[in-house]
């Protein structure tokens, strides 16, 4: 049976997203705030074309949810803007046109967009779990660099970034960021249910295109534990290389990675009221030194794997990593703290 939501959820009074975010989401987030005026470019092409434009097809081809309309659904998106103390609810649409997906689109006025055919599948707590997700990107500001992203990567290697910066590192780095993201918001959409296994419900139907009450959770939590413990070394490359250019990490690793979080203790923390709050996040600079660490253990792990056969490759990839970090810190920019002694 599924998972039933709490009668009454507390709000995270002022909580910031650095109390619940992904350290992949954070460093890289850290990194493209340190590229000159991206904020205020990308903001206004956001606002003027892209939000402009999305708001008027919403209002001529889709659903603006209301209490007059989809009233239980607009409850929860009401409860989901409280619960993480957003400064307002943010208007909710729901559509055919967009499958069975949800987003979160704008900066100047986020909007949230579900698609029918997954809410069709889902019970009420699963619901509010979609919408938390989507409210999540937008207390972390994912929409903005989603976009500034996605017009990056559409340039190719062509990508005028700065210190020549291999495009291929970028990319890697770039997307890397758009798969944490996700993490993130997943573990921002427990912490509003209250309850990871809705959160991995949620999860369940997104892979599976089944209704929840015809899914087992318990089944497709052995599978992701199946997943996580194969122990074949050219499986797990093969595997990087399957998601390497994708946007969502897969469905399996996501529910691993919602209950490895839950296991730690970082979920029981926040819960308890123990959390970053808005004004108190750490230097951006700071949190910009802690990338080339991540990436760098990243793809030393998964070329570890790879054997001896392409240990050039890995040693290339190394440098880009490294040349990334050069670039985090500022060293071109004259900021930003002095690299480490330790190399790659």
């Amino acid at each position: 049976m599924p998972e039933t939501l709490p009668e009454e959820i507390q709000p995270y009074i002022n909580i910031s997203p650095k109390a619940y975010e992904h350290p992949a989401d954070r460093a890289a987030t850290a990194a493209l705030k340190s590229i000159p005026m991206l904020d205020k470019v990308v903001r206004r092409l956001v606002e003027w074309r892209y939000e402009r434009a999305t708001r008027q097809m919403l209002l001529s081809n889709s659903v603006r949810v209301s209490e007059r309309q989809l009233p239980d659904l607009w409850s929860h998106q009401v409860a989901v803007c409280q619960i993480l103390d957003m400064p307002q609810t943010y208007d909710l649409y729901v559509t055919h046109a967009i499958g069975a997906n949800a987003m979160a689109i704008g900066s100047k006025n986020p909007i949230v967009v579900a698609g029918t055919p997954l809410l069709g599948r889902l019970g009420p707590g699963e619901s509010r779990s979609l919408l938390a997700h989507e409210v999540g990107h937008i207390l972390s500001d994912h929409m903005l660099y989603m976009t500034a992203l996605n017009i990056l990567l559409s340039m190719g290697g062509n990508v005028p970034f700065p210190l020549g910066i291999p495009a291929l590192a970028v990319r890697a780095v770039l997307l890397e960021w758009y798969r944490a993201a996700e993490l993130s918001c997943d573990r921002a959409e427990t912490l509003v249910v209250r309850d990871p296994r809705i959160s991995c419900r949620l999860l369940m139907v997104m892979a599976g295109g089944m209704k929840a009450d015809d899914l087992d959770l318990d089944a497709f939590l052995a599978q992701a534990r199946e997943y996580e413990d194969w122990d074949d070394p050219s499986d797990r490359v093969r595997r990087f290389f399957y998601e390497i250019n994708a946007t969502h990490p897969y469905a399996v690793r996501r529910v691993s990675e919602i209950m490895r979080w839950v296991q730690s203790g970082e979920y029981d923390r926040i819960v308890r009221g123990e959390y970053i709050k808005r004004g108190e996040e750490p230097p951006v600079r700071e949190e910009a030194g802690d990338a080339f660490e991540f990436y760098a253990q990243r793809f030393r792990a998964i070329f570890r794997d790879i054997g001896e056969n392409v240990t050039k490759l890995g040693a290339q990839v190394g440098g880009m990593a490294e040349q990334m970090a050069d670039w985090v810190r500022g060293r071109g920019g004259g900021s930003g703290p002095p690299p480490d002694d330790d190399g790659p």
